[in-house]
C-alpha cells in the first residue's frame, strides 16, 4: 500500500515562496511519475506538474517560468518549490503517484497567495 504525506502548505503574500513536499511510502515501482495537481473551490482539479522516473518534466502553462518540480528518488519524495505566487494560485495542492495503472493521491495541502 502506497501512502504520500504532503507538508509544506500554507500562507503567503502575492509574490511569495512556498515548498511543498511530499514523502511516499510503501512500494514505488518504476517507471513511475510523480507530480503535483490543485483544486480551486468551485473548479476541477487539474495537472500543475509531473516528473517521471525518466527525468522527464511537465507543466502547465499557467506555472511555467514559476513553480520548480524536483524529486529524490532515494527517499520517494518530490518536492515542488513554488515562486511568484499569485492569489489565482490558491488551492488544495495533492500529491500524486502513478505506476502500472495504479494510482495514488496525498490528502492534499492548503496554499492561500493573499495579501
Amino acid at each position: 500500500q502506497v501512502q504520500l504525506v504532503e507538508s509544506g502548505g500554507g500562507l503567503v503574500q502575492p509574490g511569495g515562496s512556498l515548498r511543498l513536499s511530499c514523502a511516499a511510502s510503501g512500494s514505488i515501482y518504476r517507471p513511475n511519475v510523480m507530480g503535483w495537481y490543485r483544486q480551486a473551490p468551485g473548479k476541477q482539479r487539474e495537472l500543475v506538474a509531473t516528473f517521471t522516473s525518466g527525468g522527464i518534466t511537465t507543466y502547465a502553462d499557467s506555472v511555467k517560468g514559476r513553480f520548480t518540480i524536483s524529486r529524490d528518488n532515494a527517499k520517494n519524495t518530490v518536492y515542488l518549490q513554488m515562486n511568484s505566487l499569485k492569489p489565482e494560485d490558491t488551492a488544495v495542492y495533492y500529491c500524486h503517484v502513478a505506476f502500472y495503472g495504479l494510482a495514488y493521491w496525498g490528502q492534499g495541502t492548503q496554499v492561500t497567495v493573499s495579501s
